[in-house]
């Protein structure tokens, strides 16, 4: 059995969880997020667990059996506590602003960036408009929105000049050496 699959998903206080056929629904303080299961695999909600069994043998079956334990676990995670992301924006001239749903990137193209979030997604700029506080509580929405402000402008190895996670750690290069 998988060994991540076979691990019971604890419920906080707070949380409901509905299982409609194929289809699972948690719903907390935060928010409220749906997800079809794959048919290899069913849920059962026993009390304040939820387990996940897994229907077919073989490599599709073992891979969505723990994939699927998976994704409920950070839906439960996500509706009770939420989750953030951090981004660090290094460089001359370059900073972010966040109002409201709106979030403006000055990443030393002639044009700002302006990224409209997800209702999802709040977005927080602090330390000098260089450090981006995502916070959301679908946390693959959360990735999706984080990679898009990187691959606007990703850390060089010379420098380190652009936008990178919190703990994210860059490889430095050597520059040229004059003779």
């Amino acid at each position: 059995m998988s060994r991540v699959g076979r691990n019971p998903i604890q419920i906080p206080k707070g949380v409901k969880i509905a299982v409609v056929g194929n289809s699972v629904t948690v719903e907390g303080p935060k928010g409220t997020l749906s997800r079809n299961i794959v048919p290899e695999c069913t849920v059962e909600h026993e009390g304040a667990t939820v387990v996940v069994k897994r229907q077919v043998e073989g490599i599709r079956g073992r891979s969505m059996h723990g994939l699927t334990r998976a994704l409920l676990a950070n839906m439960v995670k996500g509706v009770s506590d939420g989750f953030t992301r951090e981004l660090l924006i290094t460089g001359v001239g370059y900073k972010a602003e966040a109002q409201g749903t709106k979030l403006t990137l000055n990443l030393g193209f002639s044009q700002p960036i302006e990224l409209v979030l997800p209702k999802e997604v709040k977005a927080k700029v602090e330390d000098k408009n260089t450090r981006i506080i995502l916070e959301s509580y679908d946390k693959e929405v959360l990735g999706q929105i984080a990679a898009k402000i990187r691959a606007y402008r990703p850390p060089e190895p010379y420098k380190g000049k652009g936008v990178k996670y919190a703990e994210e750690r860059i490889l430095r290069k050597a520059g040229k050496t004059g003779a």
